[in-house]
């Protein structure tokens, strides 16, 4: 095999698959990049048996061919070359040069044809979505999905297509965040549970606008994301998702108007007097056209007062403040909803279109005042 590509091109390349490299595996084939040059175009592919990637870099083919090379390496030679073009040259016995300007590395390779390659899957019709919808929607849910692996269903969020609107659901026992889009174009309904590393290294490698377009598809085991030159095949979690109709029908006694960007202030002050680890809540008191918030620690107590505008009852509740903080984050409108039932009722924050819901569970405090 005999290939030549500008540095930029294949560091670009490099990155997008290096993201499928297994940290850890006992198959030393997986921990290599593949570059396929065997047909009309130059290829790398990562795959670690859970998702796999493949790319298409723009070079010219001298020589057809097919090599895997060790992907810590490959990446760390390619990085550091010149910027320009780079020659990558293998012999029979998978002796491979990467060659730019004066600089020659000489590394061993191995078979590409003992490669792990991407499944090969029959495409049905795609859901079709831009880039940057995509991108938000990932970005504004995933940080509800749960870590641990107790309940292998809270490690992936929930892709869901019914009458041609998207749900997307994330949750992890305290919290739940949901997005819904409408799609413009038509989709055959679906239900699928994406585990959160492959999203995490999706928005990480879709940097397109809302022009550029995301095909996906889904079949029983597997979700396929295509976009640019790119192909991200991921194996999905099987199981029935958990049902949360009901939750979000749920009534609401006390409804609060606010400054999102206040609101979230005011709750990162109060975090100063709590360490990392410390399950202090903030409390909550709404009353009139004022909200209360204060948070006391053994390092001290602080409160502070928000102008709002309230419809229903008084309320004082508890929150764990990181997890109000998480969905403020990421919501870009300037005034938010609040919606409470009671002290020991999940709140709701959503706008009025429907399109993001993040709920929140309170959490018990003591409260002096109370009869």
């Amino acid at each position: 095999m005999k290939i030549t590509c500008q540095k930029s091109d294949l560091v670009k390349g490099v990155n997008i698959v290096s993201k499928a490299v297994p940290v850890r595996t006992t198959m030393a084939i997986l921990e290599c990049i593949l570059i396929d040059a065997s047909s009309g175009e130059i290829k790398l592919t990562a795959n670690d048996m859970e998702i796999g990637i493949e790319t298409i870099v723009n070079g010219s083919i001298l020589e057809r061919g097919i090599i895997a090379l060790d992907a810590k390496k490959f990446s760390e030679i390619v990085r550091k070359l010149p910027d320009n073009e780079v020659t990558i040259e293998t012999d029979s016995a998978y002796r491979t040069s990467i060659t730019c300007e004066k600089a020659k590395f000489d590394i061993i390779g191995k078979s590409g044809e003992d490669f792990s390659y991407l499944p090969n899957i029959q495409r049905n019709q795609p859901i079709i979505i831009s880039q940057l919808t995509l991108r938000d929607i990932i970005r504004q849910t995933i940080f509800s999905v749960a870590d641990n692996e107790n309940n292998k269903m809270m490690t992936g969020e929930l892709i869901e297509i019914k009458d041609n609107k998207l749900k997307v659901v994330a949750l992890d026992g305290h919290r739940v965040s949901i997005r819904n889009v409408e799609l413009k174009n038509p989709a055959e309904d679906v239900k699928v549970v994406v585990p959160k590393k492959t999203l995490n290294e999706i928005i990480k490698i879709v940097d397109g606008g809302i022009d550029d377009e995301v095909n996906i598809f889904v079949t029983d085991n597997h979700i396929i994301f295509e976009f640019d030159q790119t192909t991200v095949v991921s194996r999905i979690i099987e199981g029935e998702y958990f049902k949360i109709e009901q939750m979000l029908s749920a009534d609401y006694e006390t409804k609060i108007k606010i400054n999102k960007r206040e609101f979230f202030d005011c709750i990162d002050r109060a975090t100063i007097l709590v360490n990392e680890g410390d399950k202090k809540p903030i409390i909550v008191n709404a009353a009139g056209n004022t909200m209360s918030l204060s948070i006391s620690s053994f390092i001290g107590s602080m409160n502070e007062d928000i102008d709002i505008v309230k419809e229903g009852k008084d309320i004082m509740i508890g929150f764990n403040p990181k997890f109000v903080m998480d969905a403020l984050k990421v919501i870009d409108d300037e005034e938010i909803n609040l919606y409470m039932l009671n002290a020991k009722s999940p709140c709701f924050i959503k706008d009025d279109e429907g399109s993001f819901i993040y709920i929140v569970l309170p959490v018990n405090f003591n409260n002096p005042g109370a009869n």
